[in-house]
């Protein structure tokens, strides 16, 4: 009976250090991403560019504040 109390105890644990880790790791990269954006206002630039369109400042602007709101609504 000790046996297999302490086979339970030792799985319940590791799930729920799983499930601790898994939470713990996702509000890190949620941080991380908010701090350091994966675009910037100049990768923006280029890939508008090489798309065949000339960007301006405005549009730009516009974008960035679309692609802040959407990652700040998740």
């Amino acid at each position: 009976m000790s046996t297999i109390l302490w086979i339970i105890f030792i799985v319940v644990a590791l799930l729920a250090g799983v499930a601790l880790g898994f939470f713990i790791a996702r509000k890190y990269m949620m941080n991380y991403l908010k701090k350091n954006p994966p675009i910037n206002e100049q990768m923006l630039r280029t890939l508008m560019m090489q798309m065949g369109q000339k960007p301006s400042q405005k549009k730009i602007k516009q974008m960035m504040r679309s692609m802040n709101n959407q990652m700040d609504n998740k």
